[in-house]
């Protein structure tokens, strides 16, 4: 079953805030590769919750998809941050799903501290310009992502 890492930016949705949720969208993504990923998910695949854009950024715990892909409604809310003047209910160009919370890690893995293991040298998202918001997790690096928490 692949495995996957997810950003967020904790002020708008953070693993505490899916733990208490129980359940949230996962929305905004606003990339084409970033979407095809997130397309491409099967629901029961577990992601790293990462969180990014903040004092601290790093992997916070870990998700469940729970639905399939469907259309995002913020594209076509203009009130929303993640509106997109191109997308109508008709042609929505972009996708959201609903996650489920699974587990909070008790330590934050800071990128530091990822950084500083050899074996995650290769990881997508320690590599220079990575900037996808949802992309793959291949085993090995889930697996040692898993035995630092």
């Amino acid at each position: 079953m692949p495995h996957w890492l997810m950003k967020s930016e904790p002020d708008e949705l953070s693993i505490r805030d899916l733990q208490r949720l129980g359940q949230a969208r996962w929305d905004g993504v606003r990339n084409y590769q970033a979407r095809n990923y997130l397309r491409a998910m099967n629901v029961g695949e577990l992601f790293l919750f990462h969180h990014s854009s903040c004092a601290e950024p790093g992997i916070a715990g870990i998700g469940r998809i729970v639905s399939e892909p469907y259309p995002d409604p913020t594209a076509v809310d203009p009130e929303s941050p993640y509106f997109d003047a191109r997308a109508s209910l008709e042609k929505n160009p972009w996708s959201a799903r609903d996650v489920a919370f699974v587990e909070a890690f008790p330590v934050l893995l800071s990128l530091k501290r990822l950084r500083d293991e050899p074996e995650l040298a290769r990881m997508p998202l320690l590599q220079k310009g990575s900037r996808l918001s949802v992309m793959p997790i291949d085993e090995d690096h889930w697996l040692r992502v898993l035995a630092l928490r």
